[in-house]
C-alpha cells in the first residue's frame, strides 16, 4: 500500500511541472496572437520526426487530453481547463503526501508494538523457565 502510493506521487510530481509548461505556454501564445511576427516553433510530428512552423494569429490551441486525444480549445478555455488541472493535481499531492506520512507513522507504530509483544513473550517466557527449574 506504501509502494502505491509513493509511485502515485512520484506520478503526480512529474505531471505537475509539465501541466506548469504547458499553461507557461499557452500564456506565451496568448501573449502573442495579435503579433504581426508570429511565433516561430518546432513541433513533433512523430516519434523523431520534428517539423519546423511559424504561427501567425493563433485563434485557438490544441491539448493532449491523453489516450491518443487532441482537442483544440479556445485560449481561455485551456487557461480554465490547465489552471483547474493544476490546482487538482496539487490538492491530490497534498493528499498524498499526507496519506503516505501517516500510513509510515501507522507502519512506526505497528512496529513498536510488535517488539513490544515479543519482548513481553520473552519475559513471560523466562519466568516460567525460572518457576519450571525451581520446583
Amino acid at each position: 500500500m506504501a509502494g502505491k502510493l509513493t509511485q502515485n506521487k512520484q506520478i503526480l510530481e512529474g505531471k505537475i511541472p509539465e501541466i506548469e509548461k504547458t499553461l507557461a505556454t499557452v500564456k506565451h501564445i496568448q501573449s502573442k496572437k495579435d503579433s504581426e511576427e508570429g511565433i516561430s516553433t518546432h513541433f513533433e510530428l512523430a516519434d523523431h520526426l520534428y517539423a519546423n512552423a511559424t504561427i501567425k494569429h493563433p485563434k485557438s490551441v490544441c491539448l493532449w487530453l491523453g489516450a491518443n486525444v487532441m482537442v483544440e480549445f479556445s485560449f481561455e478555455e485551456a487557461l480554465d481547463l490547465l489552471t483547474k488541472n493544476l490546482t487538482s493535481a496539487n490538492e491530490n499531492l497534498d493528499s498524498l503526501t499526507k496519506d503516505v506520512e501517516f500510513l509510515r507513522e501507522q507502519i512506526t507504530t505497528s512496529e513498536v508494538n510488535m517488539a513490544r509483544i515479543y519482548n513481553y513473550d520473552v519475559k513471560q517466557r523466562r519466568i516460567a523457565k525460572q518457576r519450571q527449574q525451581s520446583q
